[in-house]
């Protein structure tokens, strides 16, 4: 079978890259976007000397590109995407490069489609403060009204289900909540924010969705190929989950001692409140950066399910607090090269 790994040479992409090489699929073209991307690759490709690893330099956003990427392909694991950046190109990467990977994937008959989403389609809003989030959730009913990220991962999904309607593959969408390990960012915004060199912390109490990058592959790939996943969701993220203040207090003793600041939720929802009052007064001259709508979805006190992804044989490879003590390990060994650069 030949594997499809779009997205191949990204934080998560090579680490789905190495779990199918583990599971023992060794077929497979990675999708990437420059040569010099290669050596990540064939590092890994190394440690399984009988499998046979094809290099698709392509930028999906243009058609002949994602024809070259899907020939003679009958699994796919989607995992490019945009993360950030202007507007149009996060749409670009997210929308353009999808829908010109599913026309060449179009007429295929025998074909599965992992479409790699985000906890980030979720209208926690709706809920109240502490609800649980699952896969029954209900989706984001204002995209526009949150952030760029947001909207153009809601309508990459209803992309994909649309062309599967009209094409009858086998679908499975996942879900990850915040995928970190070495080389991720320190913190996520579902900590708090970060103005200056103080950390602003608002989450508190708030148990933070987190799937090591490891744990997060492993599960795209059993989600992905398993028997009776065509037409489900899963949502990922790891057990023993840690609380936002446990998180900044394991990092503060282990990676840096940063100033950090705890903000009560009901006053970061007046702060946000003013903000957006001041950015219809001023006709968007001061920008809605903070809004109590972004508010509620970022810090709503959620808890999070993943007993659905248990259920078809996901185990967590590393232990959270490996993973952690890990990651942590990798943010100092960052500091302090930084720090030395400076001398």
């Amino acid at each position: 079978m030949k594997v499809l790994v779009t997205g191949a040479a990204g934080f998560l992409g090579s680490a789905v890259v190495q779990r199918l090489l583990a599971h023992g699929y060794t077929d497979i073209r990675c999708n990437i976007r420059r040569p010099s991307q290669i050596p990540k690759l064939d590092a890994l490709a190394k440690q399984y000397p009988g499998a046979n690893i094809e290099y698709c330099v392509a930028n999906l956003r243009y058609p002949q590109d994602a024809a070259r990427a899907a020939h003679g392909v009958q699994l796919v694991f989607h995992l490019a995407a945009g993360l950030k950046g202007a507007p149009a190109d996060l749409f670009m990467d997210s929308l353009a490069a999808s829908r010109n990977l599913l026309d060449a994937l179009s007429n295929r008959r025998s074909l599965r489609v992992v479409l790699v989403s985000s906890f980030a389609v979720y209208g926690v809003s709706t809920l109240r403060r502490g609800s649980l989030v699952n896969e029954d959730t209900p989706l984001e009913l204002h995209p526009e009204w949150r952030d760029n990220y947001s909207h153009a991962k809601l309508l990459q999904e209803q992309l994909f289900r649309s062309y599967q309607q009209r094409n009858r593959f086998d679908l499975v969408i996942l879900r990850p909540g915040v995928i970190y390990g070495p080389g991720s960012g320190h913190f996520s915004d579902r900590v708090g924010l970060k103005i200056g060199g103080w950390q602003f912390h608002v989450a508190g109490s708030n148990l933070l969705p987190l799937s090591y990058v490891q744990n997060c592959a492993e599960a795209v790939v059993v989600a992905g190929v398993h028997k009776n996943s065509p037409g489900k969701v899963f949502n990922i993220h790891d057990d023993d989950l840690p609380t936002s203040r446990e998180y900044l207090s394991a990092y503060k003793k282990q990676v840096k001692n940063i100033r950090s600041i705890s903000v009560p939720y009901a006053a970061v929802q007046m702060f946000s409140s003013l903000l957006a009052k001041y950015h219809r007064l001023s006709n968007g001259q001061l920008p809605a950066v903070l809004t109590p709508y972004k508010v509620s979805n970022i810090w709503a006190r959620n808890h999070f399910d993943n007993s659905k992804l248990h259920s078809i044989g996901w185990k967590q490879l590393v232990p959270t607090s490996d993973a952690l003590r890990i990651t942590f390990s990798a943010f100092r060994s960052e500091l302090n090269i930084a720090s030395a650069a400076k001398l």
